[in-house]
């Protein structure tokens, strides 16, 4: 059956601009793409160790066999929060199906009627998509931008005492890979009887000593509402956890459709994200749970001083995180660049417009543990050589 003409007028547009886009099968490439930054994915023990939780509780299905309030809850799942609240200092924790199923359950669920939401005007598109589902009024404020946020949060303080204020921003940022300034936020949040929620997808076992995120390393549990944190990325698994008062989870057990309208993980999901967080909190003498924390860490350090040894300051957006972004604009310079590592060997992805803003696309350079500083030399040797290139 033929689409739409509507919707195939759009896929002919974005074809006709190159910014189609495909699935493609995983390639035997050094991996500088994924968002598994401590190799945890493949880390065979947490596999055998997932298998082994399953077998101790008698876990013997392969589903959830419907929604947590139905016959989904099964009893991996309070376990798995209780350690999860308890690794992030957290009343609670409520998992969910996916980061996106997080952010959209939260913010359709929470900001209500009158109330009003102010964004960082990066924040993520599960984020925006959620807000869009909310009835509250939503407010951008520049990037990382303190005065900007206080400007904001001063025009709206006369409001009716019944609205609420929600601020919202991201611990690192998916797309530049640069950090807030948490601390002055939450002092801000306080000030202004705001509610600040923070996004740690891209924190989430990578920040702090054992991974907790940048808003227990700043040392802010208890100034934040709510954390939305993800089990796709440095944890290696699948899902996601909103922590939160009990209070809060209660509501959003009542209220978030995304929640409420969904079959639950299946028990080897939720013993996979209970084995990763055994992982990151073993005693050093049974694993090493810093090892791979740690080497991120060297491996950020080395990058950046690489950058500059490379003199590629001018296009990589500062990040002590491990995403870094080299901004070349223009989507089919940027997609060449990429081709041309790749054919060397090295996956590193474009980033195109209008994911990101026209004159703003970029190589989206992730760091992992299991990377090496030969590999970090040459894959900026080679784009010192092909930025280069693409000028002359």
């Amino acid at each position: 059956m033929k689409l739409p003409n509507k919707l195939q007028k759009k896929l002919n547009t974005r074809e006709a601009a190159g910014t189609l886009r495909v699935l493609k099968e995983p390639e035997d490439l050094v991996d500088f793409s994924s968002n598994d930054y401590l190799g945890l994915s493949r880390k065979q023990s947490i596999s055998r160790r997932a298998i082994e939780i399953l077998e101790e509780h008698d876990i013997l299905t392969n589903g959830a066999t419907g929604s947590r309030l139905l016959s989904g809850n099964h009893k991996l799942y309070p376990l798995t929060e209780e350690i999860i609240a308890s690794f992030h200092e957290s009343e609670t924790a409520l998992i969910f199906n996916s980061g996106y199923d997080a952010n959209i359950g939260f913010f359709q669920a929470v900001p209500q009627r009158g109330d009003i939401i102010l964004y960082d005007e990066y924040i993520h598109a599960s984020i925006r998509d959620g807000i869009v589902m909310s009835h509250a009024k939503a407010y951008k404020f520049k990037h990382n931008d303190i005065k900007d946020l206080i400007d904001n949060l001063e025009r709206i303080r006369e409001l009716s005492l019944e609205t609420n204020t929600y601020v919202i921003t991201e611990s690192v940022f998916s797309m530049d890979g640069d950090h807030p300034d948490l601390v002055t936020m939450a002092q801000m949040c306080k000030a202004y009887k705001s509610y600040l929620v923070v996004d740690e997808a891209h924190a989430t076992g990578v920040v702090g000593t054992l991974g907790q995120g940048l808003v227990q390393k700043m040392e802010l549990q208890n100034e934040v509402f709510a954390s939305i944190i993800t089990f796709g990325k440095a944890l290696g698994a699948h899902g996601a956890a909103v922590l939160g008062s009990d209070l809060l989870k209660q509501y959003l057990v009542n209220f978030a459709r995304s929640f409420i309208y969904t079959t639950g993980l299946p028990p080897h999901s939720i013993a996979t994200i209970l084995a990763s967080y055994e992982y990151l909190s073993a005693p050093s003498s049974i694993e090493k749970p810093f090892f791979e924390i740690e080497t991120l860490k060297s491996h950020i350090d080395f990058f950046n001083e690489q950058i500059v040894i490379h003199d590629l300051q001018s296009i990589f957006i500062p990040s002590t995180s491990a995403i870094h972004c080299a901004v070349l604009p223009g989507n089919e310079r940027v997609k060449t660049i990429s081709q041309k590592l790749k054919k060397e060997g090295y996956d590193v992805k474009p980033i195109l417009s209008p994911t990101v803003p026209e004159g703003q696309e970029r190589l989206r350079i992730c760091l992992h543990s299991y990377n090496t500083q030969q590999e970090i030399k040459s894959v900026l040797s080679l784009l010192k050589n092909f930025t280069h290139e693409s000028i002359t």
